[in-house]
């Protein structure tokens, strides 16, 4: 498997995965399958010198990808916090796939020159938080009964993790 910068080839395998979360409901805010236009204006607002998108592959085939994002775009206070994301393909999930996506993110923000990373959660995906905790990343903040899905309603929850101490 080989981790490397995702590119406008990917864009249709990146939303197939990322609609399988759709589809499963309760692991993104999303309730509908998003369109490829979705998808490639959301790859195109990453400017891939400080804010990239990996992919894991095996064969040419993608089997899951990581984003970090900007935080609060434009607010110059807040250039060096950023957000991550993360999918895998379900029919490759607990093999250790997101694990390398995410050492592989945390080793390189240092060069992006990123001091925290955070990631935003629904409080009913157990799995995605409990992954979070195992890298050293703790609660920062829960906002209970945002998201609703047709009636049912789940908090948001940020996990971060300060990558350097100064």
């Amino acid at each position: 498997m080989d981790i490397r910068l995702a590119k406008f080839n990917d864009i249709e395998a990146m939303r197939t995965i990322y609609n399988q979360s759709v589809a499963v409901g309760y692991q993104t805010a999303d309730i509908y399958p998003v369109s490829f236009e979705d998808r490639e204006a959301w790859f195109n607002a990453h400017s891939f010198e400080k804010y990239p998108i990996f992919v894991i592959e095996d064969e040419s085939m993608v089997l899951g990808y990581l984003s970090i994002s900007a935080y609060r775009v434009g607010r110059m206070a807040l250039r060096y916090t950023a957000e991550v994301s993360y999918y895998i393909h379900e029919d490759y999930q607990r093999r250790g796939i997101a694990s390398r996506l995410l050492e592989h993110a945390l080793e390189i923000c240092p060069v992006l020159e990123i001091k925290t990373l955070f990631g935003i959660l629904l409080d009913s995906n157990e799995a995605s938080y409990k992954f979070l905790e195992k890298f050293g990343f703790e609660k920062w903040g829960h906002l209970p009964l945002i998201a609703d899905f047709d009636g049912v309603e789940v908090g948001h929850l940020y996990y971060g993790l300060r990558l350097t101490e100064e």
